[in-house]
This record gives C-alpha cells, sequence and structure tokens, in this order.
C-alpha cells in the first residue's frame, strides 16, 4: 500500500464515531425525554443542580460567559490560521464543517425535530432543551482544535479539550440551564460530526511523518487515562441513577437533599465519563486517519512536500 493511499482503518474508526454519536443522541432522547421514567430521573437531577448553586455559579457562570458568537469566530478563525499555516488546506474546510455542522445539528434538532411530552406531572418545563447548545460550542471548538494541532500535541490538547466541553456541561447544570440528558446528547452530536471528518482525513493526503513517529506514546497513555475515567465515571454515575430510580418506585418522589445531591452527581459523572469516551475517541481516530498507511509509510512521507493541496494531519 503506497503511504499516499486512502487509510481504511480510519475511514472505519470514522464510520463507527458517526454511528455511535447518532445512537447517542437518539438514546439520549428516546431514554430520557420519550419515557417517564427518564423525564423523571433527568428532572430529579436537574432540581439536585440547585444545591450549592450560590457557592458555584460564580465560577460557572465564567466558564458560561465564554460561549458566544465572538467566541466561536475568533476560535474559528484561530483554528483555521493553523491549518493554513501547517498548509494542510482541506483541513482548515473540515474544521468550518465540524463546527458548523454540529451547532447547526444541534439547532434543528432542539427547535425543529424533537419535542418534550409531558408524560409525568414532576418533569419539569414542556418546552424541549436537548442538545445544549453551549455544550455543543464548548466541544466543537475542542475537537476543531484537537485536528489541527501536529501529531505530538494532540494527547495534550485532547485532555485539555474534554476537560473544558466537561466543565462547561457541568456548568450549564449548575446554572439550571440544562438537564444532564442536553449535555450528553450535545456531546454525542460533536462525535458524529467529528467521525465525519475523520472519514475524510482517511480519504485524503496524510500528515508527513518522521522516523520513528511521533505522539504514538503519549497518545497510547492519555487514551488509557480517558478509558479508565469513563469506566470509573460511569460505574459511578450508573450506579446513582439506579439509586434515584428506585427512589423514585418506592417513594413516588424524591425529596431529601441527600437523594437529590446522588441523582445530581450521579449525572454530573455520567458527563465525565461521556465526554472521556468522546475525545479518547476523536484522538485516536484522527491519529489512525492522518498517518500514512503502508510498510516503512513513516519514513517515504517525509518526502512528501509540504504544499500539497488537500493534505490533512
Amino acid at each position: 500500500m503506497r503511504p499516499n493511499s486512502p487509510r481504511p482503518g480510519g475511514v472505519v474508526l470514522g464510520l463507527l464515531m458517526f454511528a455511535a454519536g447518532v445512537l447517542g443522541t437518539w438514546a439520549s432522547w428516546r431514554w430520557f425525554v420519550d419515557t417517564a421514567v427518564g423525564q423523571r430521573i433527568d428532572q430529579v437531577a436537574f432540581r439536585g443542580s440547585g444545591i450549592g448553586r450560590s457557592t458555584l455559579w460564580s465560577g460557572a457562570e465564567q466558564v458560561l460567559d465564554i460561549v458566544s458568537v465572538p467566541f466561536v469566530v475568533v476560535v474559528l478563525g484561530a483554528v483555521a490560521a493553523i491549518a493554513l499555516l501547517r498548509q494542510r488546506w482541506l483541513l482548515a474546510l473540515q474544521v468550518v464543517v465540524l463546527v458548523g455542522g454540529a451547532n447547526l445539528t444541534t439547532q434543528v434538532l432542539k427547535h425543529g425535530v424533537l419535542d418534550r411530552p409531558r408524560l409525568a406531572e414532576d418533569t419539569g418545563p414542556l418546552d424541549n432543551s436537548l442538545p445544549s447548545g453551549h455544550t455543543t460550542v464548548a466541544a466543537s471548538v475542542a475537537a476543531a482544535l484537537l485536528l489541527v494541532v501536529p501529531r505530538r500535541a494532540r494527547p495534550a490538547v485532547a485532555v485539555v479539550g474534554a476537560g473544558y466541553t466537561a466543565l462547561t456541561g457541568v456548568s450549564t447544570m449548575v446554572g439550571g440551564w440544562h438537564r444532564p440528558s442536553d449535555v450528553v446528547a450535545a456531546i454525542t452530536v460533536v462525535l458524529a460530526w467529528a467521525g465525519l471528518t475523520t472519514v475524510l482525513t482517511a480519504l485524503s493526503s496524510p500528515e508527513r511523518m518522521p522516523s520513528p513517529p511521533v505522539g504514538t506514546l503519549p497518545t497510547a497513555v492519555v487514551t488509557g487515562l480517558f478509558v479508565v475515567v469513563a469506566g470509573v465515571a460511569g460505574l459511578m454515575s450508573g450506579s446513582a441513577l439506579l439509586r434515584t430510580r428506585d427512589v423514585l418506585n418506592t417513594a413516588g418522589e424524591v425529596s431529601e437533599r441527600s437523594d437529590l445531591a446522588t441523582a445530581y452527581v450521579g449525572a454530573s459523572l455520567g458527563v465525565v465519563a461521556v465526554t472521556a469516551l468522546a475525545f479518547a475517541a476523536i484522538l485516536v481516530a484522527h491519529q489512525v486517519a492522518s498517518r500514512p498507511a503502508g510498510p516503512g509509510a513513516a519514513t517515504s512521507a517525509r518526502s512528501v512536500p509540504d504544499r500539497v493541496p488537500g493534505a490533512v494531519s
């Protein structure tokens, strides 16, 4: 296989990410919005977010104030500039597709496609708020930055991007702006679009690679860290939300402060778990999709000139 050939592994990973993103978005709505028990659990976690709000809101507000139209424009410009400086012309377009597609999808789903039926009496406002717009912006710009930086910097950027995304998502919950399912759906929307850009990366010219390749060990370490965090947070989240369901089934409502806190913390840990898995997938898939194919590709790719139209990394 020639070094400039499409990378089938990257195509497969991209398609799997797209499918996981679509399925995850649908599942978030189907379970937590379109079922009575899901609505009630989601609403209990939403009510629990009021605990400690007076203390946490000052920090959360600063995080949420970052997300704005000027912020998106500045970040998109900076990310596109990095791509162009690295002479990765198609990658600059992919960044626009990722950020624009994810945020447009969120708005269309929220306001034009999904609804929120009244399935129980204690499930809060009827207006659909899934997916979260603020979380979509944060996750999409973090993923875009991950795509454009050099290979050796991607593991560190993935950690920072995942942390910023999770912090933004939890901050929307702290402020009472969104339910947990809204945040999770936003992250899976971005995952789907990141999958599509991964396919484009795999079908385009690869990045130049030194010999030996760089970034392999840091990528493995960061991916392993993400998986551990997702596993621990996911198990704790599942346990907390199952306990909330049991309280609802037994008592009919959740009124104890400790039970509200359990649902809130469990939902927040669920956001952390989904974020960690999403950024692990984006990191690994992009490293695979952008790497030259075939035996000795790393050495051969060194001869590929920087100014190759459509070259991506």
